[in-house]
């Protein structure tokens, strides 16, 4: 599909600032700002990224209540009840509490919903489960902004509410909680708003200990990396410092997935983490229940951990089956019945699909047409649907729109989710395609490359490379750099690999470096006829049994106008 390229302005006076200052190259410099880092302080603070400058977690509105209301636990001697969401976030929000308790000498039990039967959030019956085990204090964490009636009802029964969550208040409303930790409720003053539940989790660790729990830096940037949190601020520091942690981690649980993922003695960078441990992890949520990957990042018996890794391990290869069965299914009813003139989203429904993976096979529809996707699994005439959006179509905001035809729903921008009467299916896809009309211009429709600068190919080199590292960690926010070269020359025929895989060589006329495709094979044909290339990509190093030398990873390709 053909992409627009976005290529960043240059900002010489900025870049000149920043490069001097802080004796860093000027494409670092350029990068940074790109990355909306504009200040000299901010530049620093981003590059340092050390635990000093983590914030005083007394900073919370609510943390001294929560600190002062989990001290009596303990004095009291009373039993706790952690109850998480069952994604990763929420699993090593769990973890991490859990563990934190247990340095403090309090007794806590784990409580994750199960993803079919119970669905996400705090449920009424958590509360007949609370009073039969005795609980006076509940900390929801990764969840439970939302659960107003919920928090009352556990009130009344004489049960205390801590909530660490992340996700914004709906319209400003908060439960009645003994205390709130959450940095986008009304008043709180916490000067960095991007962290996730696992984070949160983390300041609260740090009140209670009374210092920065360094040890648990693995399992917070597990959490922080799974759930795709925008890597500046203190989600920065906490994966910078905690994916080190990851590669010599004490947890048995987490060494024993990282071995039968086959990913042990690996430098550990975010996308190992985002794309081998975190699926694994979330296997056992989609497909049967997420105890097993809490007990696995629980266990301190080495041949549990292995027995339980193993079992994620198998459960990801379901999940991977169940999710390419689907996938596939829905693409051939796309290109079966989907009208492209007309519905600017994609709302598909099938009875049986699996709802543990509906989000995922969303996002692949986005992915491959560029559009906005709803896919819904029916049962019983009620459809429960995942949503996935585009940049500049408001998902959360469409289906407020059609809120009538639904029976329930919520999301934000980019995703979201709804529940819905089978007979309501075709009314809503036509009411929210008729949203999309007045919101998605056709210039939406064109999927968009944002390229950081455009160099000259002879410019590029190993030291460059290892310079563009020092922002390491690359991912949600802070992305790995892309950067153009134009009128270039391919030299020799263009080879396909396994996988879809195009491999060539470019040059400029001084210098020559060789391109990978991932996926791109279907280029193929205009690569060995184009007579000079544009080319955008991003920067590695190939150093397979050879000498170093750089490698540019092809985002998008274009036949060179000649300017």
């Amino acid at each position: 599909m053909y992409k627009k390229w976005l290529i960043q302005n240059p900002h010489p006076k900025l870049q000149v600032l920043l490069s001097n200052s802080l004796n860093i190259h000027p494409i670092v410099a350029q990068l940074l700002v790109n990355r909306g880092i504009d200040t000299i302080e901010g530049a620093r603070d981003f590059l340092s990224a050390d635990l000093s400058r983590l914030h005083d977690p007394f900073l919370f509105k609510g943390m001294d209540a929560a600190v002062n209301r989990i001290k009596k636990a303990k004095e009291n001697h009373e039993l706790v009840l952690i109850f998480g969401d069952y994604d990763v976030d929420g699993i090593t929000s769990s973890v991490l509490l859990k563990n934190t308790l247990k340095k403090l000498s309090i007794e806590a039990i784990n409580y994750i919903p199960h993803r079919m039967h119970e669905g996400y959030g705090l449920n009424h019956g958590i509360i007949d489960f609370s009073k039969e085990k005795g609980v006076k204090l509940l900390i929801s964490v990764d969840c439970g902004i939302g659960a107003v009636s919920q928090v009352q009802a556990l009130n009344e029964a004489g049960i205390d509410v801590i909530i660490v969550d992340h996700h914004e208040p709906s319209e400003g409303k908060v439960p009645d909680a003994l205390a709130i930790i959450n940095p986008k409720v009304k008043g709180c003053p916490y000067p960095f708003k991007g962290l996730t539940g696992v984070g949160l989790v983390f300041k609260l660790a740090q009140a209670l200990l009374a210092k920065v729990p360094e040890e648990d830096l693995d399992i917070v940037a597990l959490g922080t990396i799974a759930d795709v949190a925008e890597l500046s601020g203190e989600n920065r520091i906490f994966v910078r410092e905690g994916l080190k942690r990851i590669e010599k981690t004490k947890n048995k649980g987490l060494a024993a997935l990282m071995d039968v993922a086959r990913i042990k003695g690996k430098k550990m960078r975010p996308f190992l983490v985002g794309f081998v441990l975190g699926p694994r992890l979330n296997a056992a949520g989609r497909i049967s229940s997420a105890d097993k990957a809490l007990n696995l990042l629980l266990s301190e018996d080495v041949a549990q951990a292995y027995s339980l890794a193993k079992v994620l391990e198998e459960e990801n290869k379901t999940r991977q089956k169940t999710q390419k069965d689907i996938i596939e299914e829905a693409l051939a009813i796309v290109e079966r019945e989907v009208n492209f003139k007309e519905h600017k989203v994609i709302v598909l429904s099938k009875e049986g699909w699996h709802r543990g993976v509906l989000g995922i096979v969303a996002s692949r529809i986005v992915e491959t047409y560029y559009r906005p996707a709803i896919v819904i699994s029916l049962e019983d005439d009620i459809g429960k649907g995942s949503a996935r959006s585009i940049e500049g179509f408001h998902i959360f905001e469409a289906l407020t729109h059609c809120a009538g035809l639904l029976e329930d729903y919520g999301g934000h921008k980019h995703a979201g989710g709804l529940t819905i009467q089978k007979k309501n299916i075709d009314v809503f896809r036509n009411a929210i395609n008729d949203f999309a009309k007045t919101t998605i211009s056709a210039e939406d429709l064109t999927p968009t490359l944002e390229i950081d600068c455009e160099i000259p190919l002879s410019d590029l080199s190993i030291d460059l490379i290892k310079t563009v590292e020092s922002i390491e960690p690359f991912g949600e926010g802070n992305p790995p750099p892309v950067f153009c070269s134009r009128n270039l020359t391919v030299k020799g025929k263009p080879a396909i690999l396994g996988r879809d895989t195009i491999k060539f060589w470019v040059t400029d006329g001084k210098s020559t470096f060789q391109v990978v495709g991932f996926g791109m094979a279907k280029y193929a044909d205009m690569v060995a006829h184009a007579q000079r290339i544009d080319a955008a990509y991003g920067l590695s190093i190939d150093d397979w049994n050879k000498e170093p030398m750089v490698q540019l990873g092809l985002k998008d390709i274009k036949e060179s106008n000649g300017k």
